[in-house]
């Protein structure tokens, strides 16, 4: 921040003026305070004169100066090297731009000439402490660096909420809809009318000053906000993150010792601003006091580099691996299968996602588990601690309980807009089961996965009937429409008992049309820009703009990988913007997709996958298909993703930007022998956990492209 000395050192000392308790001062004109001039130098520090508004400014090291057309009158700080008007530079003779430069330049020419005796040089009058430069040249750098910055700043901003919402008259989820990002357990003191203090930017000023703000609308960590004084003008509003560090409650500037300045466009509406302000102000809220240390602390993540975790292998999704912590963003965890050599088989899911466990989980309750080649850990590894996990409900398996082939509907984790007819195909220990598509299921059953019996993810039987949502039935299946008596019936099966299921449905708070940041789960590295376009219970319908429908998802309205707006820039992870419009016009594959009939009685095993702006979506359409494939989180083995930056544990600041694909990845089509070939792979590889019975645990690796079937 800059000190409230540099916004009144150009003024003269007859219109200098004391600012009140508010820290605001009592006129745009009157910012002023007494400039403190002392210097060690030969030369005494003189007062400069006020700035002409019409000349253009160069900043650089904190210091403003202007400069007229021409060379005229201008000079060269000896200190700091800064060209500016002669005219406004420090001491009799000009040679310095600020105190500061004066007081510097004498420092080091004292250095120098003790420096000089020792070494048994004559002292020169002079330390030449700056080799200058040409005008010209100094100013081409110059404009060069405020170029970057410009750049820099827009690789920040990324996607324009504000914009956005405005242009489209949408909603933002509140942040109090979250519960597992920062804020959510305290943002109830934020709401419409909560008064904070900003940076004021309707100012010529040259240093920073703010002024007060009131919130008119809120989409997520987002605010629309309005200069006080404005009243029903709408030309100055501006949106915000509030949880930025610029954002303060009212009160910040006097404790701070920062400067209050009315907007230019209405410093004319008012003569006593402090009067206009105490009316204002009288009644209204603000931010807690400690709303920036609240910010910081819940943005403290206990999952930490290099902790070891048991994850889904994207593979084969019946099983487990050992997968190693290498970055953590906003609580979304990169973790690297232990087997990768060149760290770029990874996976991708939030510290609360129900697919990552400790290690021993597997062996625990009996679900398969990789084994891996790594004999021992590396040095700093350690395994994280079970209370870092998230916590699943307890349930008691003696009586009434799932069993082998009972049939249910569930989402299908590779086609997450597909609710499709399943199958308990093992029950495992702490209530986990696992499951199995009906009409799909790989040979070796590498394509069950493990829900818990709690999980919002798996339903009763006739859940879609009754809430009107199209049931994907069996690959194959030609009876239709299908009817789960007759379904039922010709398998011998029965369906699992109702009240096994997880009922409970919160006030989550979410209402249809409102938009979030999500993440692709199909391509979890992404976290994109997202609609809600339909709510069933706690069952979330997830659009994601700019993309063809069947790219939604369906998700629970508690999932980690859902976040209200202004998430990505307040961790600093990139948000992928809406899909451009034109794809579908440029990419024939794509229309065919857009123009998908609605008779077609298979939709639930499609392989899809959203490709990062720029990017085209690939139809699988025309590939040839022969024998049963094997579905799994990923594309062909061989292929591996582009490589990553790599980064410290979590910090917020600096805008971290997830990789996005750089290439097309095809899906590997693998035939009935192909699939025998990996069933004896399978064999070798991995363990299935006894209850009670340990084993050697291991890891493996993978990549999470998203593989998906035709």
């Amino acid at each position: 921040m800059e000190n409230t000395r540099d916004l009144t050192e150009h003024t003269p000392r007859s219109e200098r003026k004391r600012r009140d308790s508010f820290g605001m001062f009592d006129g745009y004109d009157s910012c002023s305070e007494d400039t403190s001039s002392s210097s060690s130098s030969e030369e005494s520090e003189e007062e400069v004169t006020s700035m002409p508004a019409s000349l253009p400014i160069i900043k650089n090291n904190g210091q403003v100066y202007t400069y007229p057309d021409g060379k005229a009158g201008m000079a060269t700080c000896e200190m700091c090297g800064m060209v500016g008007v002669r005219d406004a530079f420090y001491s009799k003779t000009k040679r310095f731009c600020s105190v500061s430069c004066s007081r510097s330049y004498s420092s080091n020419s004292k250095k120098a000439s003790i420096l000089a005796r020792l070494q048994g040089k004559p002292p020169t009058k002079k330390a030449k402490v700056l080799q200058k430069q040409p005008l010209v040249a100094k100013l081409a750098a110059y404009a060069q660096y405020q170029a970057s910055q410009q750049n820099q700043a827009k690789l920040k901003l990324g996607f324009n909420w504000g914009h956005y919402i405005s242009s489209n008259n949408s909603v933002g989820a509140p942040v109090t809809c979250f519960k597992h990002v920062p804020m959510s357990s305290c943002w109830g003191d934020v709401a419409e009318g909560v008064r904070v203090e900003v940076p004021n930017t309707d100012s010529n000023l040259p240093t920073k000053v703010y002024w007060i703000a009131g919130i008119v609308k809120l989409a997520g960590f987002k605010a629309l906000l309005r200069y006080e004084g404005f009243d029903n003008d709408t030309s100055h509003d501006f949106w915000c993150n509030l949880c930025v560090p610029e954002v303060h409650p009212v009160g910040w500037c006097a404790t701070s010792g920062k400067p209050l300045v009315p907007p230019k466009s209405i410093q004319h509406k008012y003569t006593n601003w402090k009067a206009f302000l105490v009316k204002r102000l009288t009644g209204a809220k603000t931010l807690p006091p400690d709303f920036s240390t609240k910010v910081q602390e819940s943005m403290q993540y206990p999952f930490k580099a290099l902790m070891r975790v048991e994850v889904v292998d994207k593979t084969h999704l019946c099983r487990t691996r050992v997968a190693i912590l290498e970055t953590v963003i906003g609580g979304r965890l990169r973790l690297v299968y232990e087997e990768s050599e060149d760290g770029t088989d990874d996976f991708w899911c939030h510290m609360y996602s129900p697919l990552i466990h400790p290690i021993g989980w597997s062996r625990s309750i009996g679900h398969r588990f990789k084994r891996s080649d790594v004999s021992k850990k590396q040095e700093g590894q350690i395994d994280a601690s079970p209370e870092l996990f998230m916590k699943v409900k307890e349930v008691d398996q003696n009586g009434e309980w799932f069993k082998d082939g009972m049939k249910l509907e569930a989402i299908d984790p590779l086609n997450l807009s597909a609710i499709c007819v399943a199958t308990v195909r093992k029950v495992l220990a702490d209530g986990y089961l696992m499951i199995g598509i009906d009409g799909s299921e790989a040979a070796d059953g590498s394509d069950w996965f493990c829900y818990h019996s709690t999980s919002p993810s798996i339903f009763p039987v006739g859940f879609c009937e009754i809430n009107k949502i199209e049931l994907t039935p069996p690959r194959g299946y030609t009876k239709l429409p299908f009817k789960w008596f007759d379904y039922l019936r010709e398998v011998g099966s029965i369906a699992a008992p109702v009240k096994l299921f997880n009922k409970e449905v919160p006030n989550h708070g979410f209402r249809k049309g409102m938009k979030v940041e999500a993440v692709d789960l199909m391509e979890p590295r992404l976290v994109c820009v997202a609609t809600v376009t339909r709510i069933v219970h706690r069952l979330l319908r997830i659009h994601f703009d700019g993309w063809e429908d069947e790219y939604d998802q369906w998700v629970d309205c508690e999932s980690p990988d859902l976040y209200p707006a202004g998430w990505c820039q307040l961790t600093g992870y990139q948000l992928q913007p809406p899909a451009a419009q034109t794809n579908s016009r440029d990419n024939p594959t794509s229309v065919s997709k857009q123009q998908k009939k609605k008779s077609q009685q298979y939709k639930g095993h499609k392989k899809k996958r959203k490709m990062p702006v720029g990017k085209k979506p690939v139809s699988l359409s025309s590939l040839p298909m022969t024998g049963m494939l094997r579905r799994s989180f990923s594309g062909d083995e061989e292929l591996t993703p582009p490589p990553y930056r790599t980064l410290p544990a979590q910090t917020a600041p600096e805008a971290f930007q997830p990789p996005s694909t750089s290439r097309e990845f095809c899906p590997s089509l693998k035939t009935a022998s192909s699939l025998q070939i990996k069933e004896e792979l399978l064999d070798g590889d991995e363990f299935t956990f006894l209850q009670g019975v340990s084993d050697q645990e291991s890891n493996g690796s993978g990549s999470y492209y998203i593989k998906q079937e035709p």
